[in-house]
């Protein structure tokens, strides 16, 4: 029987896998460190997460591998580390790793001093290189420590000075100059024959996208145009998306969209629910609202915990294999569907445009389904419907193999997401059962996730709370509230929002800089405290933080929240020069700052209704606010009160006359 180590203790999936190592793996806490300065020993960060393929690769190889233990273990302190549950450290060594070799990823190995300064890393390592540095690691640290101390020195320098952003002193206006410039050079980038950016691989980037949408809304640059509406079919339409069950991949290793790294994430469906929804707004293609419900059930069917929250992950392997769970052979296919094979085989590429490896097809579709319901001589609805039903027919047959691993931890920040997405989708659909779920996902968070001090935990396991939250956790929660109040007009969601505005203030802020740390000054101190920025798959805390500052500021009248939400765009201005693709969420807020932004005020006996029918545009220019009902907590609704239904445009501190129906008011905003 194998023995166990001390990640037997954890919560977390991604630690439990490899809780039967023979390497003697310790969970990142103050024993371990202590261990670490007692023995003199160096410490070997492995850093991963549950979906992470070659992260099982890694350990399968090396980990498993009683001499290659043996060799971690005699020479340092070994730790394992769930980037997922420790995004603190994760950013940290990610940092270090990237400033010495140019490039990261997971499983990320990084060596430090006991006292955890970096001072050598990388990512994946075959058994036999992983080997050799092992030794000659060993090595140096015995018998030369003052290089080991010397580098150590010197990088943790540079992450540190990486890690911090400058206040800029400049309060010059606001100007879309530099975004119409940073655009041309991310257009030349553009895949023009399937979307998304001219290389491989290709990660849906919702953000991106959300970015172009908005700027659009200004612009109607026809390429732009194009590109979204390309994009988001051909996501739509690739392997990369869940043609049986639905919802997306973490991202296509090939051009085409058709090759899916299979692992499932909680953050990318999220946004991706956020991002369909928004696009129909302003595009309403069927397509997008058949991916919204089909992601939404996915989520629904396979992530959501009784508790109301939503699992991180679904692993890309099952059985050893990537894919297995999701790929088909084509007489499996034939035996299921049988006389209605050849129309499904035509409709998802069962032929050599859906073949991958080892007799598997990827289900991929690559026209129309007006014009597949042409060619196979049936109107589009009966079409469809019989699509549906044969998609149903592989689901309940495909429930029959062995599931990926689930990560079945909760993150408060992803959740946020979620509930986001869900309020996205609510307003785009007026679906009742998405703001259900979102709001059983708020009630989670309020019931298992806050604290009385009004502070929030990051992780969720069977009834267990953990881990200190980071920036991330609060932003994110503050725009999902702010969602949810537009959806329901219960102002105890805003009240909530702004509470968790004081405690991030109070806890995070720098006024030095006028920018926020990842992690609160409750948490343990690390050999550096890093400020998150940069927008990737996921936004950065950061412009999540003064967007929601900027929203809450303006429903609240409250001053202060905005003048530093314009300050960290200030901060932050340079980015757009530099990469405006990773600084997407930062140029929608930008946007904010440059155009006019609209306050709307709907009262009256059936302002519900109308709030949901405003939402039938895309104005991502607007905060709404509703009352129906005479009392509120909120600056702008004072005095307004009307059982009959009127609208107030408000911008600039001051608001229109009131009007009588939403054409009106879209008159007024066009004229402004």
């Amino acid at each position: 029987m194998k023995k166990s180590n001390e990640l037997i203790h954890e919560s977390s999936p991604y630690l439990l896998q490899h809780a039967y190592n023979p390497v003697d793996w310790k969970a990142w806490n103050k024993e371990s460190l202590a261990l670490a300065k007692k023995q003199n020993k160096p410490l070997l960060i492995s850093i991963g997460y549950s979906a992470c393929h070659w992260c099982h690769v890694m350990e399968k190889e090396s980990f498993e591998d009683q001499s290659l233990a043996k060799l971690m273990n005699d020479h340092f302190v070994c730790i394992k580390v769930d980037r997922e549950e420790r995004p603190d450290l994760d950013q940290l060594y990610m940092t270090a790793v990237q400033a010495m070799s140019g490039r990261g990823g997971w499983p990320l190995n990084c060596f430090a001093t006991p006292d955890g300064r970096p001072f050598y890393g990388g990512t994946y390592f075959p058994p036999e290189q992983w080997e050799n540095i092992l030794t000659q690691l060993a090595n140096v640290y015995e018998k030369e420590p003052q290089k080991v101390e010397e580098y150590a020195v010197k990088l943790t320098k540079g992450v540190q000075t990486a890690s911090l952003i400058e206040k800029n002193e400049n309060q010059s206006d606001f100007n879309l100059a530099v975004l119409n410039t940073s655009l041309k050079k991310w257009i030349k980038a553009f895949d023009p024959e399937d979307g998304g950016n001219n290389q491989a691989p290709k990660f849906p980037v919702p953000n991106n996208y959300q970015f172009l949408l908005h700027y659009n809304y200004y612009a109607q640059n026809k390429q732009i145009s194009q590109h979204l509406e390309l994009s988001l079919k051909k996501m739509a339409y690739g392997g990369i998306y869940d043609q049986v069950g639905g919802g997306f991949a973490r991202y296509a290793t090939d051009m085409q969209w058709k090759i899916p790294h299979f692992e499932k994430m909680l953050y990318d469906n999220a946004q991706l629910i956020s991002l369909y929804s928004e696009a129909y707004r302003q595009n309403p293609k069927t397509l997008y609202k058949e991916v919204v419900a089909e992601t939404v059930a996915f989520c629904k069917r396979e992530l959501l915990d009784e508790s109301g929250s939503f699992y991180s992950a679904l692993d890309a392997d099952s059985e050893g294999e990537e894919g297995k769970y999701y790929v088909w052979k084509r007489d499996e296919l034939k035996a299921i569907l049988k006389d209605d094979f050849d129309l499904f085989a035509k409709h998802f590429n069962v032929n050599t445009v859906g073949l991958w490896e080892n007799g598997n097809y990827i289900l991929m579709q690559t026209d129309s389904l007006e014009s597949l319901a042409k060619d196979a001589g049936l109107e589009l609805e009966t079409y469809r419907n019989k699509i549906n039903s044969l998609k149903e027919k592989l689901l309940n047959k495909r429930d029959e193999r062995e599931k990926p691993g689930l990560d079945d931890k909760s993150l408060t920040s992803w959740n946020a997401l979620m509930i986001k997405g869900l309020c996205d989708a609510y307003l785009s659909f007026h679906d009742d059962s998405y703001l259900e779920l979102a709001e059983d996902c708020a009630k989670f968070i309020l019931r298992d996730q806050k604290k009385t001090d009004q502070g929030l935990w990051h992780s969720y396991k069977k009834g267990k709370s953990s881990i200190n939250g980071y920036l991330e956790d609060y932003s994110f929660c503050i725009e999902a509230f702010v969602a949810l109040y537009q959806c329901s007009l219960n102002e105890t969601y805003l009240e909530q929002a702004k509470s968790w505005c004081e405690f991030v203030l109070t806890h995070f802020f720098d006024e030095e800089a006028n920018m926020f740390y990842f992690t609160s000054d409750e948490d343990e101190a690390l050999f550096s405290r890093s400020m998150e920025v940069d927008d990737n798959v996921i936004p950065s805390s950061n412009s999540s933080m003064a967007k929601a500052l900027m929203q809450v500021g303006i429903l609240y009248h409250e001053e202060k929240y905005q003048e530093i939400s314009r300050q960290m765009l200030r901060n932050m201005e340079h980015k757009f020069e530099q990469y405006l693709p990773g600084a997407s969420n930062w140029a929608q807020l930008l946007l904010w700052n440059t155009k006019t932004f609209y306050e709307l005020a709907i009262v009256g006996d059936e302002a519900q209704k109308a709030v949901k029918d405003w939402h039938i545009n895309y104005t991502p220019n607007v905060i709404v606010l509703g009352l129906q009902e005479a009392n509120s907590t909120l600056p702008l609704l004072q005095n307004k009160w009307s059982s009959s239904l009127r609208y107030y445009l408000c911008y600039d501190k001051s608001c229109r006359q009131a009007v009588e129906t939403r054409g009106e008011i879209l008159a007024q905003m066009e004229e402004n």
